[in-house]
């Protein structure tokens, strides 16, 4: 019984050692080409999907636009709160 105990906390704790992916966009640019294979990325350093598709031709490949571009809310108003009357 002991063996099996140390034997799941040994598996926990590999598995809870193992090293954590981070983000797979930049938030540099609006368009990011997805590479798909065996080792399938992002690649976020183009300015327009017509640029990614050139570098995307010929391979097992996407455009994608980046959801976490930082200017992405660049020209969207700001909600406007409206204050209510006190009577």
């Amino acid at each position: 019984m002991r063996v099996v105990a140390l034997t799941m906390i040994a598996l926990v704790t590999a598995f809870a050692v193992t090293r954590a992916s981070g983000q797979t966009y930049s938030p540099d640019y609006p368009v990011c080409l997805h590479v798909y294979g065996r080792v399938g990325y992002f690649d976020c350093h183009y300015t327009s999907i017509a640029q990614c598709k050139i570098s995307a031709s010929g391979i097992s490949a996407d455009c994608e636009v980046n959801p976490y571009f930082a200017n992405a809310g660049v020209g969207v108003p700001p909600h406007r709160h409206h204050r209510r009357r006190a009577y």
